[in-house]
């Protein structure tokens, strides 16, 4: 980049609004922080981070996963989370940090056992459908980690719930997927599909028409006649608590619409991640939910930044080829090159001279260090060679950091009134409460960045 390139960047930066996470986890009034966005930027990391650092500044938190590789747990050095909540050891200060998985049949099941009698629980929950429908239905993850919001909510115990988002293909299903399951369930097909069951018996079969029976004889066409009974079975057993699925959606839903709900989408610098950040901050605005702000994890950064990728390439260049000036003892290097240290000095046996005609007579004084760097042995990596490949590495970087800053000015220019947090990309993963630590400290604004430790 040109000097004027860093300057307009500089301007960009300095106006952008700067996200501080410190005064939004210190405010008794936040009571939900919703991490969301695309697949693979961190947020689980981030919702870590965020509840320890919440908890180590005195609130009693719980961290909601919906992550299947389980590194929350291993990095709270837990050995497993469940449905669970269960409390994290060796957290500093006054707080208290629990962590929980979401068991996505379970918290089915837990429905199911709370709004149905006996009888009709364990019909429900033998229920081939319904063990399909629980274990891996389309939507089902993201409305079952909306149930078990509420439920945390409801309870009370914790006056802070940090909850990453499920690892789904759009991050919108995170909000769209509790209505198009709730829709689901208490749909008019499904309606319909119970007509035979609630009716029951004789009187029941008298009332279906040809119609009826020919549209239910295409279905089991369809679906397979087993499925279709188990669907009506299914159907029949949950009437008692269909209101009840859209209810509790609709109450989650406004609740992440409350004051104290604060949404923090995540993103890294890359074009895709920050296009689909950019659609969620609009899907938040016109859903009226409350944006706290963007953090950008895996930010590169260089502590050569004012030396560009066009010089690092052209000094790599210079070294690499074989100029005059290059030449290891300069002119007195080449051959038939006069003599410009004097007889005396040429008479020494340490003088440029005399090690220049020993080198042209091949003279045993004449050593591999000494030789041009296009006649040491290959096996003898050259300090030419190893700055050579470090500038151009470095040029590969500055390329990087190019490409991220301009799709970060995009963001920006698109969303200037969305204030962003950037995180440092670091050398490996998160593994322990130290390196979740460390990034709650990144995370805070105002404080000196951490010493980056990628090359």
């Amino acid at each position: 980049m040109s000097q004027d390139q860093e300057r307009d960047g500089a301007r960009r930066l300095s106006s952008a609004r700067v996200l501080d996470v410190d005064p939004l986890l210190d405010d008794p009034e936040t009571r939900i922080v919703v991490c969301c966005g695309s697949g693979g930027v961190g947020k689980t990391t981030t919702a870590a981070a965020l509840g320890l650092r919440a908890a180590e500044r005195g609130r009693r938190v719980v961290v909601l996963t919906i992550d299947p590789a389980r590194r929350l747990a291993q990095s709270m050095g837990i050995d497993s989370l469940d449905n669970t909540p269960r409390r994290v050891k060796d957290v500093d200060g006054d707080g208290e940090l629990h962590a929980m998985m979401l068991d996505m049949k379970r918290t089915f099941d837990e429905i199911v056992e709370a709004h149905a009698d006996r009888e009709r629980a364990a019909a429900i929950l033998n229920n081939p459908f319904y063990q399909s429908l629980s274990a891996g239905f389309a939507g089902t993850q993201e409305y079952m980690a909306m149930e078990k919001l509420g439920q945390l909510r409801a309870q009370h115990d914790w006056d802070l719930i940090v909850v990453d988002t499920p690892p789904s293909r759009s991050a919108l299903d995170f909000l769209d997927a509790p209505k198009r399951l709730g829709s689901f369930l208490d749909g008019k097909l499904i309606r319909l599909l119970t007509a035979p069951a609630k009716l029951g018996g004789r009187a029941g079969m008298k009332f279906l028409n040809v119609g009826m029976s020919m549209m239910t004889g295409t279905l089991g066409k369809l679906l397979g006649g087993q499925l279709l009974k188990d669907i009506q079975t299914f159907i029949a057993a949950m009437d008692t608590t269909f209101g009840g699925f859209r209810t509790r959606a609709d109450a989650t839903y406004k609740l992440l619409q409350a004051p104290g709900t604060a949404f923090l989408v995540v993103a890294a610098p890359e074009r895709d991640a920050l296009r689909e950040a950019a659609y969620f901050v609009e899907r938040l605005a016109a859903e009226d939910m409350p944006l706290a702000g963007l953090v950008l994890n895996r930010v590169h950064g260089s502590g050569a930044a004012r030396l560009s990728a066009e010089r690092a390439l052209a000094a790599a260049e210079n070294l690499e080829e074989s100029r005059i000036v290059d030449q290891v003892g300069g002119k007195a290097g080449l051959r038939n090159s006069p003599d410009t240290y004097g007889s005396s000095e040429s008479a020494g046996t340490g003088s440029p001279g005399s090690r220049a005609a020993a080198r042209d007579e091949g003279s045993p004084a004449a050593t591999d260090d000494e030789r041009p760097a296009d006649k040491r042995p290959d096996d003898e990596p050259s300090v030419d060679r190893l700055t050579a490949g470090l500038l151009r590495l470095h040029a590969d970087r500055m390329r990087l950091l190019s490409r991220e800053q301009r799709t970060r000015d995009r963001f920006t220019a698109r969303h200037p009134e969305v204030a962003v947090a950037e995180v440092a990309a670091l050398p490996g993963d998160v593994h322990d409460l130290a390196g979740l630590r460390d990034i709650g400290n990144r995370l805070a604004a105002g404080r000196p960045e951490l010493p980056e430790t990628t090359v």
